[in-house]
């Protein structure tokens, strides 16, 4: 096996490492792991290696159980992730991966500064997959034997849902053909097929031609060979009684019949069915089908339906043939009408949900710039769907920085995750600045430090609480590197200190000035009651330093970025330790979704796409401020700062339900830096090319709430280890300062 270590390791640093290799573990335990046929008959390798505690939840078998559970030499790269400090004699874990990309791809997951990524970017052949992905695929032609009833909660559903409606639009037509005279065949199949898609489950269709072929399974009196006379003694019926040598046996077999050309074509009865059956069941049959993929789970009603529009009702009604059959390739065949796996189906590796969503980005964009006066959506409507078209759009950059980076080296990738990474919250931060500042008000200003503390806020506590709770109820305790959790905590502990820096300099060093002050008169006892106070820096014995400061904090963090990046990835990159080998020679060939300039694209007409998605938030979200009960704090730490993490937190979940529970601290500790080391400088880089009028001064409720979230968080982080108790208390600390938004009073500027 070919071993190639990446660059960035020091070579003193690999000599003095006790290391316990546990190669393809996967392998014993994957339910989508087969083996090709080029392997059979090769020997069998043993798993062995301590326990890795974090990656994909991957157990090394014991002596005893090994002896029972092999793990075949297969031609897949392998990921290997060197993790110190966390038992004495293991440092060194692999996991297979399929190609070359997507060990890259992996890799990039533990490094410092990379989004992290769940998705496969390039093609997994069809053979390696599990039988319930390989279900999802199949196209509704080959009947598989299932056990159990047919009636199930799913296809009960069904008859309420589609098939009541669907049969009684081919009930109306069945009378409507008879009536024609020369349509009476297709009312006949009206008929047929009404009662089957009332209840089609575990129902075949098939052509009658095809049923009718002669079913020519040889016999054992055909397969005629050289044997001996002791070998043929015993073969029945079939064999001689005194022969000495073989005997050559002449058998007359049936010759095939030969296939008839159709005259479906040349039938009058054909084009009166096209022009007034046809028509009706195509609208039905298509609206069958956008009904049940929208939902996703019900996909199988859709492909169904899909086939009986473009095969079964194209073919002459004598051909179509319903009956009960074997385990045979059919015209159609359907066992259920809802598979709760289908949240894994994928489109040229897309998402099914971010693909189903996606026309509701552009019908965001028709009716957000066209229906300005809000005839048909009010501004809360189209707020909704608007903030909801930024999930399938933060999806489709995700994917595009996880398709470039798997492809290029890690300068390239590191320039298009600092580039793109966070290019979905500062596009919809700078668009609310600028309607802010035109419309002369301070409210959209307010709006953005509340979505960034909520920002924050989220991805160190509620992501991290929702993966420890998720993940500890399914694994008991999840272990993870606390010495890179220890490198995100110091910069987390570096960013939280200089965003509030210019806060914490305003309140100590800054005048209250306040518009009225009043107390009751003769009585000195009681306090100046004051409304309207600012803090004022512009005194002549406090000069005007603010905004340097803000300046100078804006270069710092960016700078602390980089350092953490150089020192997590040269000068101490043990501490990740990532390797890449290749497992075989003859591995299989990456096929890639996206190319890079596919992914290029993509980001590029994804990011334009999410500017106007953004605008048309900020332009909707006027009179839901003006108007509503709700706290401005509120709707600016929840809805506008969680929503385009949605991604990124599923991504979190299924890295805890893996046991990967170090990735998925690793998303919420990613983006929080990012919004704090590059998302907030390159605010105020644009305030300084724009003036906006952005300060970097938040009220004293964001202030606190982070700095007790951060010194929470590295509390919980310091012994490695994690449960869904502590998991459960980061989510309920993330609870009450949700509490604390809701009912805080709104900002004196909205």
């Amino acid at each position: 096996m070919a071993l190639r270590k990446s660059s960035f390791v020091p070579e003193d640093l690999e000599k003095p490492r006790t290391r316990s290799v546990l190669e393809s573990t996967e392998n014993c335990f994957d339910p989508e792991n087969h083996h090709p046929p080029w392997l059979q008959g090769r020997p069998e390798r043993l798993c062995i290696g301590a326990q890795h505690p974090e990656l994909n939840g991957v157990a090394t078998p014991s002596p005893d159980a090994c002896s029972q559970h092999f793990c075949h030499f297969t031609p897949k790269c392998f990921l290997t992730v060197h993790r110190d400090g966390w038992h004495e004699g293991t440092t060194k874990t692999t996991i297979r991966v399929e190609n070359e990309v997507e060990a890259q791809r992996e890799a990039n997951n533990y490094r410092f500064g990379f989004r992290k990524w769940k998705g496969n970017v390039t093609e997994r052949p069809i053979e390696d997959r599990s039988d319930i992905v390989k279900e999802l695929y199949t196209d509704l032609s080959l009947v598989r034997p299932r056990e159990g009833s047919a009636i199930t909660v799913g296809n009960i559903a069904y008859v309420f849902l589609f098939g009541w409606w669907i049969s009684l639009f081919y009930i109306l037509i069945c009378p409507l053909m008879f009536l024609t005279i020369l349509g009476a065949p297709y009312g006949k199949l009206c008929l047929k097929m009404a009662l089957y898609l009332l209840w089609p489950f575990r129902k075949a269709i098939e052509k009658v031609s095809d049923a009718d072929k002669p079913n020519m399974k040889p016999t054992n009196c055909e397969r005629i060979s050289s044997q001996k006379d002791d070998d043929l003694v015993g073969d029945g019926d079939c064999a001689p009684l005194l022969v000495s040598s073989p005997i050559l046996t002449e058998i007359p077999v049936p010759l095939l019949p030969q296939k008839r050309t159709s005259d479906y074509w040349c039938r009058v009865s054909t084009y009166v069915w096209l022009l007034l059956g046809y028509p009706v069941l195509v609208v039905v049959h298509f609206l069958a089908c956008v009904l049940s993929w929208l939902p996703v789970f019900s996909i199988p009603v859709a492909k169904m339906n899909f086939r009986i529009l473009t095969t079964v009702l194209l073919m002459a009604p004598e051909e179509v043939h319903i009956k009960k059959q074997e385990m045979i390739r059919v015209t159609l065949y359907c066992c259920q009408a809802f598979n709760m796996y289908y949240y894994k189906y994928t489109i040229q590796g897309i998402n099914i949900f971010a693909l189903n969503l996606l026309p509701l980005v552009f019908m965001t964009l028709v009716l957000g710039y066209t229906d300005h006066d809000h005839i048909y959506l009010n501004s809360e409507t189209m707020f909704a769907i608007a903030i909801t078209s930024i999930i399938p759009l933060s999806y489709y950059i995700g994917m595009g920085i996880a398709s470039i980076s798997a492809q290029s080296n890690f300068a390239v990738g590191a320039v298009v995750n600092a580039t793109f990474g966070s290019i979905t919250e500062i596009t919809f931060y700078i668009t609310a600045l600028l309607r802010g500042h035109h419309a002369g008000t301070k409210c959209y200003e307010e709006i953005v430090k509340a979505a960034l503390t909520g920002t924050l806020l989220g991805c160190i506590l509620f992501i991290p609480g929702i993966c420890m709770t998720i993940g500890g109820i399914k694994h008991s305790e999840q272990r993870f590197n606390s010495r890179s959790a220890g490198v995100s905590s110091a910069l987390l502990f570096i960013s939280v200190g200089g965003v509030f820096a210019p806060t914490l300099f305003s309140k100590t060093f800054g005048n209250l000035v306040c518009e009225s002050c009043s107390n009751i008169p003769g009585n000195a006892s009681v306090p100046f009651t004051c409304k309207d106070c600012i803090l004022d820096l512009s005194s002549a014995r406090n000069p005007p330093v603010l905004l340097p400061l803000v300046y100078t904090i804006s270069v710092l963090l960016p700078a602390s970025y980089l350092i953490g990046l150089i020192f997590t990835l040269k000068t101490h990159s043990h501490i990740y330790d990532i390797h890449i080998s290749e497992g075989h020679p003859h591995g299989h060939h990456a096929v890639v979704h996206w190319s890079r300039w596919k992914a290029l694209a993509v980001l590029i007409v994804a990011t334009a796409l999410m500017a106007c998605c953004a605008d048309l938030c900020t332009e909707n979200i006027e009179p839901i401020l003006s108007h509503s009960s709700i706290s401005q704090y509120f709707i600016g730490v929840t809805v506008l700062a969680m929503v385009p993490e949605l991604p990124e937190i599923v991504n979190g979940i299924q890295f805890a339900l893996q046991n990967n529970i170090s990735l998925s601290l690793e998303v919420g500790s990613c983006i929080a830096v990012q919004v704090t080391m590059i998302q907030i400088p390159l605010l105020i880089l644009f305030n300084a090319f724009y003036d906006v009028g952005f300060i970097l001064v938040f009220s004293d409720i964001h202030l606190w709430a982070s700095i007790f979230s951060v010194i929470l968080v590295n509390y919980i982080f310091m012994d490695g280890k994690c449960d869904y108790f502590q998991g459960t208390a980061l989510v309920v600390v993330y609870l009450i300062l949700l509490a604390l938004y809701f009912f805080a009073p709104s900002p004196r500027s909205c």
